[in-house]
């Protein structure tokens, strides 16, 4: 993460972050450079991503739901704001062991097998970080500890793409785990970590964001936003991130009812909260 401490270099953090006597591996300086780099990046991300997804992608008839909550879109925010830079704390001591060197986070492509080891890590990457996700996300629905801490982020059974981030810090910063241990045990281009750690918020928004339309060769591997959706509706299934593997083996999958049908907008059609024919006309 060094590299992201480059982007702010002296001339911008100070003198108003750190006095200009500071030198640039100056442990202080650089726990203070990566709270203010993570907490507004953080909040700058959630926003942008989350805004277009709920603008362009977010079926607003959700809100409809007898499950969507009064205010929502508004409480999902008010809980990530509060929720990010508690989150960041524990994040922030990982990316300063990275910066001190203790990953295996390297800067020259062609010292490991260059773009084609580039491109294996970022299949290993997700491979990995969604296996640890499925155990680490069906641990947090245990019923000793997901009223402590899971709780929460399941308030939003019909969620927006703003529900994204509203876990409580511990919960956050749990599921975020396996992305940072990565790079302590493989071999990781910095600037790829980069990317794939802006990857996999733009993932997590995405899986909230309401929107069913994949294409059929995606639907049986792809754990995306329909999947997440019964996830939150009914609780105990699909607790993938990327994909169905591990929920298929883990006996945890659940076939989306979105693909069936509308979903949750087929259930308030049955009920009559939506009228039935101005649905198909939208199809």
């Amino acid at each position: 993460m060094d590299i992201v401490l480059h982007l702010c270099d002296a001339n911008i953090l100070t003198p108003y972050i750190y006095p200009k006597t500071w030198k640039e591996d100056d442990p202080l300086r650089q726990i203070l450079g990566l709270l203010l780099i993570v907490n507004v990046g953080g909040y700058l991300l959630y926003f942008s991503v989350a805004s277009l997804s709920y603008i362009f992608l977010y079926d607003k008839r959700l809100s409809q739901h007898p499950h969507y909550l009064e205010n929502q879109v508004k409480l999902e925010i008010l809980y990530t704001i509060k929720s990010i830079p508690l989150m960041s704390l524990p994040t922030v001591c990982l990316f300063f062991l990275e910066v001190r060197g203790y990953s295996k986070l390297y800067d020259n492509v062609e010292s490991s097998l260059g773009m084609v080891g580039v491109v294996l890590t970022c299949f290993l990457f997700i491979f990995f970080t969604d296996s640890l996700i499925y155990w680490i996300h069906r641990f947090l629905h245990h019923k000793s500890i997901y009223k402590y801490v899971h709780k929460d982020h399941h308030k939003w059974k019909v969620p927006t793409p703003f529900a994204s981030h509203a876990f409580h810090p511990i919960d956050g910063f749990l599921q975020s785990v396996p992305y940072h241990i990565y790079p302590f045990l493989f071999p990781l281009h910095k600037y790829t970590y980069l990317v794939l750690f802006v990857f996999v918020n733009i993932w997590t928004v995405s899986i909230h964001d309401g929107y069913y339309s994949v294409p059929n060769v995606f639907k049986p591997i792809v754990n995306g936003s329909a999947h997440h959706m019964d996830h939150h509706l009914f609780y105990n299934y699909n607790y993938g991130q990327f994909f169905t593997l591990w929920d298929r083996i883990g006996g945890s999958f659940r076939y989306p009812s979105a693909f069936d049908n509308n979903g949750p907008i087929d259930d308030m059609i049955r009920k009559g909260i939506i009228d039935g024919d101005e649905v198909q006309k939208k199809k």
